[in-house]
């Protein structure tokens, strides 16, 4: 954790901001723990540190793409489990669904830290792709919560670049995702990882797939 990092988990902080883009983009929450999964050990790590504890369990998955269920693809994941009241008190203060409350996503307290909130919304339930047909990068929000994507589709409008979103639509698994305009994809994609070499605040195969993605476009 950085020299300023904050003394709760609850404060706005671009360290909490970051953590709990992650647990509301690919995490369970209940009322004494919540369980977040990283893409890769560096954030999972970083996850751990920016709670101040907590267990990381490594597994081998098999999953299916969001917008082909018929194909799948071996991934590592890294579970992160944290422990004690601030999973309930996460839950009241930024409406995080629990249990069978479906919470209702109020994140205007990180609104001083919207550019790592979205970072960490990003890599816990964003997609990145190149197009090579295009020659450009296809950046969308995939998650099971269509209100999870309709909070994001708000933060994205609210972000100081040009970031212009489709219609939400239905995945092939039962899920929702929307994509932000091709033509916004260098601007955005540039905007969310600045500052991150310097913080940590990044998982390093989400931030280099995307930057490599960004690269190959500019040089189509």
């Amino acid at each position: 954790m950085s020299a300023d990092a904050p003394g709760d988990l609850l404060e706005s902080h671009p360290e909490t901001a970051y953590f709990w883009g992650h647990v509301a983009g690919d995490g369970d929450v209940r009322a004494d723990e919540l369980t977040v999964r990283a893409p890769d050990e560096e954030c999972a790590d970083r996850l751990v540190a920016i709670a101040g504890g907590g267990a990381v369990d490594h597994q081998q998955t098999e999953r299916p793409y969001a917008h082909d269920t018929s194909i799948t693809r071996t991934e590592d994941e890294y579970h992160v489990t944290v422990s004690g009241d601030v999973a309930g008190r996460a839950s009241a203060a930024f409406g995080l669904p629990t249990g069978d409350d479906p919470g209702g996503y109020r994140f205007d307290a990180l609104a001083d830290a919207s550019r790592e909130l979205l970072r960490g919304l990003l890599e816990s339930c964003g997609t990145v792709c190149f197009k090579s047909s295009s020659g450009t990068v296809g950046i969308s929000f995939v998650h099971d919560d269509r209100a999870l994507l309709e909070t994001v589709q708000r933060l994205l409008a609210d972000c100081p670049v040009d970031a212009p979103t489709d219609e939400i639509q239905e995945t092939s698994s039962g899920g929702y995702w929307f994509g932000i305009d091709d033509d916004a994809a260098d601007d955005f994609g540039q905007w969310v990882y600045d500052g991150s070499e310097d913080s940590g605040l990044f998982a390093p195969t989400r931030r280099r797939k995307l930057l490599r993605s960004l690269e190959q476009a500019a040089e189509a």
